[in-house]
């Protein structure tokens, strides 16, 4: 990884193909593998986002709705309590 991390910085390519005894074409190999392991794993961080993002919005919605069912109850309670409080629900 040390000698792909030296190219990413700059190096040139055929010195440090010498410096390590390795061709340029293994190099470049390495490189592009190296590449493409570390775009796999963003590409899995933005899934595991969108899921969080999704579980979060979904645990809002839960609660809103479990307090909007709590307050038509209570509307329902205070209006058979107290009968001149009736209004139109919508439920």
């Amino acid at each position: 990884m040390s000698v792909v991390l030296e190219l990413l910085r700059g190096e040139d390519l055929e010195s440090v193909s010498r410096k390590y005894a390795v061709t340029a074409a293994t190099l470049s190999a390495w490189r592009d593998a190296f590449f493409a392991s570390g775009e796999a794993g963003l590409k899995i961080r933005e899934e595991d986002l969108v899921d969080e993002d999704g579980r979060r919005m979904k645990s809002i919605i839960a609660e809103l709705a479990m307090a909007n069912e709590l307050l038509h109850e209570r509307i329902r309670q205070l209006e058979n309590a107290n009968p001149s409080l009736k209004w139109r629900s919508k439920r």
